[in-house]
């Protein structure tokens, strides 16, 4: 088994997960196509963070580092709806730091999505929106410009990448793939929402680690197969070799569906609204307009072209962010 007891580490969510059957929406997917198969949800949407996700698991082993630095600010940066912005805000919390985030204006939507959902929740914990940033500029640069600005004043910020996608937050989704693998249920395969690349990469690190014939499929949320590809891979090797199975990891193991993009990151789809409204009303559970979503309606394309098989267990990983639903509320409109 794989161990991760000798990283640093500061209790932020509430574990394991649960991993819960959708039976209401597989018994309604089996009356319309013949080949379903079993549907399950991991519930990281439920963390326990400040309406929970899966940047959580990340923030374990992040603020655990900014703890042995002796840091007292963190930085990090994601797009105005974000959600690992708004759990990273929280996270300072708990610890007892300042939190100064960096947001990137990725599209143009109204004030609901500049001021409510995530960004509202960004305010309440207590975090500094630092700079409002155009689509397009160098987010680490500017959090590495931001932190040498309060290194001149005496502050020692801790600096974490968009999504906390470095091998020491991908760790986290390496405990989530040692928990798939303790479970009860024999899981054929995990299907997510794949954007910075983190959660993908921790999974397949876990899971190749401990030589697991489950397989993890990321649907793409922000770039095409090729390039999602690259950076899941890349992140995979490194955090392998941290976790100290270095050579586990092989490009066949990243599998990505660049198909339910749309019109890029952000940007609402149909078939992300068909999904979310699908599974809230079938499941009771709430998806997120970025992520989850899309992830989802990935999910739901792929059964159709008969992927998976009947007898097979599949996973939909939920990553939260139903916070941000607030912030799109005119893609939900009826007409």
């Amino acid at each position: 088994m794989v161990q991760t007891a000798r990283f640093a580490r500061f209790a932020l969510g509430h574990f394991p997960t649960a991993l819960e059957p959708m039976d209401n929406l597989t018994a309604h997917l089996r009356s319309r196509h013949p080949h379903v198969p079993r549907l399950w949800v991991k519930r990281d949407d439920c963390t326990g963070l400040a309406t929970g996700g899966n940047k959580t698991r990340k923030l374990e082993f992040l603020v655990g580092e900014a703890i042995r630095q002796q840091a007292d600010v963190l930085i990090t940066q994601g797009a105005t709806q974000s959600n690992h912005a708004r759990q990273t805000a929280a996270a300072a919390a708990r610890a007892g730091m300042e939190c100064k985030l960096l947001l990137e204006q990725r599209q143009v939507r109204d004030e609901e999505y500049e001021f409510s959902g995530n960004v509202l929740l960004d305010d309440l914990l207590g975090a500094e929106i630092a700079e409002r940033l155009p689509a397009g500029t160098d987010m680490q640069d500017r959090m590495e410009q931001l932190a040498d600005t309060l290194r001149a004043q005496g502050k020692r910020p801790y600096v974490i990448p968009g999504g906390g996608s470095n091998p020491v937050g991908a760790v986290g989704y390496v405990e989530c793939a040692v928990e798939l693998e303790s479970s009860p249920v024999a899981v054929d395969w995990v299907v997510h929402g794949t954007g910075s690349a983190g959660t993908q990469a921790g999974l397949v690190a876990g899971l190749q680690a401990m030589r697991s014939p489950t397989r993890v499929l990321g649907v793409s949320v922000r770039q095409e197969e090729q390039a999602q590809i690259d950076s899941v891979f890349g992140l995979a090797e490194r955090t392998a070799k941290l976790i100290g199975a270095d050579g586990a990891v092989g490009r066949e193991h990243v599998l990505v569906d660049d198909r339910w993009v749309g019109g890029g990151y952000g940007v609402p789809t149909q078939e992300m609204i068909d999904a979310i409204r699908l599974v809230a009303s079938l499941e009771g559970i709430l998806l997120d307009p970025v992520y989850s979503g899309k992830g989802f309606a990935g999910l739901l394309g792929t059964i159709a072209d008969g992927r998976f098989a009947a007898s097979e267990n599949v996973v939909f990983l939920h990553t939260g962010g139903s916070a941000g639903l607030f912030g799109y509320r005119g893609a939900f409109a009826r007409s």
